[in-house]
């Protein structure tokens, strides 16, 4: 069989690694791919994007599966332009795909789904936006617990954080008058501003039958110790020890099966990668947002650790009858992705600076480095991107897949190259034996 792989991140790395191993699979193709990729499978200079070249790839190339990475293709309605043409592809249609690109339609559907999740309020403009903050925040200096959120696509960077009534005031202005992240600000969500430690469960799903894959725990913002900027991920580890087996099956009784059943209901049925971003607050699990597809990068140490054979999974997914797997193997071995970055990242930041060290870093033992934003350029892996590589590394522990993985990184050397130290710390207020 053919397999064509949309997009050209980390997670479509995994993703052709993980494919490529598939004794059922005699060919890789990834639109448009990166340098990594490349030496996994067959790039094709056509744009995600792209919705009708890469309809006309497949046909002309006998692909008999699709696999979408990104999400803005999804949301693009790539899904159901393959359908239309007799195409087997795994992921949610246009519509149900709105569950990440609207976080309006995803609180609203929680919120009749009776799901967890921080109360929210919906704004058309930032006028009506700045007279509820002023009015519920009258005074100037009290705190403002709140997260601000452009309702479209905003690359992982359009939740606002605040802590102050200036901060949330600044966070409407960016999204809604200066127009940061462009149409995804025409409408707005505030959201109360809920505590704890975040985690991410990725769940595969039919529309009826759901599997869940290990719990992860990525890292959002750009610095140590959670400082800065969001970025798309700075790097992410699984399992993660915050989630046990008692709170997974809450989880998916109470988040995961009532969002399947509430889109089934709605005659959206969900098919592909329900991702569950989630807060685990003194009062249990609730949901930040949903993406609708493989996180990146959570997707590179849950696939790192899967043994079975992903084609099964995905074409079960497509075919309807994922209840026919009897069972999914795990590496037991924990493992942890940290990603390199361009210097100046998630702000503007150079690109083509010529990266070395990433065969060196691949040849160590339980290591793989996934490429992100690299491109070739006269024989040279070059930085194309922000997020440029996720190493990876399985350990007896995640203290050792830790350490494993920060070896790797030291083998890497670009001009501007930096990383967070701390990807997976976080186990250790878990108790984590060996961390």
């Amino acid at each position: 069989m053919k397999v064509l792989i949309v997009g050209n991140g980390g997670r479509e790395h995994a993703l052709a690694w993980k494919i490529r191993q598939s004794p059922r699979v005699d060919r890789v193709f990834v639109a448009p791919g990166n340098a990594g990729t490349a030496e996994e499978a067959e790039n094709v200079n056509i744009p995600a994007t792209d919705l009708p070249g890469l309809v006309r790839f497949a046909q002309n190339n006998d692909v008999g599966l699709t696999v979408v990475g990104p999400e803005a293709p999804l949301c693009a309605g790539i899904v159901d332009a393959f359908e239309r043409a007799k195409l087997r592809v795994f992921g949610p249609s246009k519509a149900a795909a709105q569950l990440e690109g609207s976080k309006v339609f995803c609180k609203e559907l929680l919120r009749s789904a009776d799901v967890p999740s921080a109360d929210f309020h919906v704004f058309n403009d930032a006028e009506r936006a700045t007279r509820f903050i002023e009015t519920r925040y009258p005074v100037q200096d009290e705190a403002v617990p709140v997260v601000v959120k452009a309702d479209g696509l905003a690359a992982g960077k359009g939740a606002i954080v605040c802590g102050t009534r200036r901060e949330a005031l600044d966070a409407i202005d960016r999204i809604a008058r200066r127009r940061e992240f462009g149409d995804a600000g025409n409408q707005l969500v505030i959201e109360d501003r809920l505590h704890g430690q975040e985690a991410s469960v990725l769940a595969i799903t039919d529309g009826s039958t759901i599997l869940i894959l290990p719990p992860a725990q990525d890292h959002k913002p750009a610095y140590d110790g959670d400082t800065g900027p969001n970025t798309g991920g700075m790097g992410a580890y699984s399992p993660a020890p915050l989630v046990t087996e008692a709170t997974l099956r809450w989880i998916q009784e109470h988040v995961l099966v009532p969002t399947v059943h509430a889109m089934k209901r709605s005659r959206n049925p969900f098919r592909g990668v329900l991702y569950a971003g989630l807060m685990m607050t003194n009062q249990g699990p609730k949901v930040l947002e949903y993406n609708v597809r493989f996180g990146d990068p959570e997707c590179q140490p849950i696939l790192m650790r899967l043994q079975s054979d992903l084609v099964d999974i995905l074409e079960a997914t497509v075919d309807g009858r994922l209840d026919e797997l009897t069972s999914v193997r795990w590496d037991p071995r924990p493992a942890v992705c940290v990603v390199m970055a361009s210097e100046g990242y998630p702000d503007a930041y150079e690109k083509n600076k010529p990266i070395r060290g990433i065969e060196e870093a691949d040849q160590l033992p339980d290591v793989k480095v996934f490429h992100a934003g690299t491109a070739m350029r006269d024989g040279q892996v070059v930085t194309s991107g922000g997020r440029v590589l996720g190493v990876t590394a399985l350990g007896e522990s995640i203290a050792a897949a830790k350490r494993q993985a920060y070896a790797a990184v030291r083998c890497i050397r670009w001009e501007g190259a930096w990383c967070r130290k701390d990807i997976s710390d976080k186990a250790r207020s878990v108790s984590e034996p060996g961390a």
